[in-house]
């Protein structure tokens, strides 16, 4: 293992080491809880809602990126099995991490009585911004890097400061600090999400569809830059395939990070990526075209099950339906009080 400039753990308590890794994951999972209260409100939904779905989301995220990262490196584990459990040491996959929310928010939304593809898109920028801060817990750990590259690239082109320079010296040589450059993609898609939902033409799941396409499109092209992928024994042509579409890169003097012919020609999480900007796009097209959803974003969310009697509503959700379809669009718009304009 190569030295540290930062110390990965915080302080101790007792024999108890403190990671930063877990600290920071920790810290995009409230930035995210946040960002999904705050605008919950504006639909009339408790936070309580969105705390019991933390609760129950992240550690069935975590499980399910660890299982998605030891399965495809069980060579490494197979006769060390402890280690499967030594989470704080990094190996989580995100791709396995969003499997397992989507998996459990399905499960959840329909036991509380809300239509998934409405929740899912207001909880969308949220699992960005835990993205984005989660990755700097690869930095503190120095994994997920990129190949070799000049310590005058870092400084003199990046303008980086001192503190990410240093830490990205592994080895006996600097590397391209790619938990950056995600992070810094997750930041613009925010921005994207947060202006897209405002708009009026969008649908209802296209939000959650726009994060996984926005997402992976940083993700085809990052992951390429690192030494650490996962990867499979693929078709030449696949492989071929792989590479033209990642050329644009060498126009700003990019090359892509070694990958151990022993793991394969293929790296997983590019060729993943790939499938699901093509599959959203896709699902977008047929959910417009064939018509199967009529609700939009900025329509009233209406949960299928009683509230609670002490539940406070905000004034903008009083002119809720009481019913809706599938979608959470209205079947009838009948107020039951004075319609409100927007704030």
């Amino acid at each position: 293992m190569f030295p540290l400039a930062i110390d990965p753990i915080v302080f101790s308590i007792g024999s108890l080491p403190v990671h930063w890794y877990g600290l920071i994951l920790g810290l995009g999972a409230l930035v995210g809880l946040f960002l999904a209260i705050y605008e919950g409100k504006r639909f009339g939904i408790p936070q309580e809602f969105f705390m019991d779905m933390l609760l129950i989301g992240v550690p069935s995220s975590i499980i399910s990126a660890r299982i998605y990262y030891v399965a495809f490196s069980w060579d490494q584990y197979k006769n060390n099995l402890m280690d499967v459990f030594k989470i704080w040491n990094g190996g989580i996959a995100i791709y396995g991490a969003l499997i397992g929310a989507v998996i459990c928010a399905i499960i959840f939304y329909r036991y509380k009585g809300y239509p998934f593809w409405r929740i899912i898109d207001i909880c969308a920028p949220g699992l960005l911004a835990g993205q984005m801060i989660g990755r700097w817990g690869n930095f503190v750990n120095q994994e997920a890097y990129g190949g070799v590259v000049e310590e005058s690239f870092l400084r003199n082109k990046l303008h980086l400061p001192d503190f990410i320079v240093n830490q990205m010296y592994i080895g006996d040589a600097f590397h391209h600090p790619t938990f950056l450059y995600e992070s810094l993609w997750s930041l613009l898609g925010i921005a994207l999400l947060l202006v897209l939902r405002r708009q009026k033409f969008v649908r209802a799941g296209e939000i959650f569809l726009s994060y996984f396409i926005w997402y992976s499109i940083g993700r085809f092209f990052i992951e390429a830059l690192r030494t650490d992928s996962l990867g499979f024994n693929g078709s030449s042509g696949l492989a071929t395939l792989m590479n033209k579409l990642w050329t644009p890169m060498t126009w700003f003097g990019f090359k892509q990070g070694y990958l151990d012919p022993a793991y394969g020609n293929i790296r997983i999480s590019q060729l993943l990526a790939l499938l699901i900007i093509i599959a959203a796009i896709v699902y977008i097209i047929i959910r417009r075209t064939t018509g199967p959803t009529k609700a939009h974003y900025s329509d009233p969310i209406v949960c299928s099950k009683p509230i609670a009697a002490d539940t406070v509503v905000p004034e903008s959700a009083v002119n809720t339906p009481k019913k809706a379809t599938q979608d959470g669009q209205p079947e009838q718009a009948q107020p039951v009080a004075e319609d409100k304009k927007e704030q």
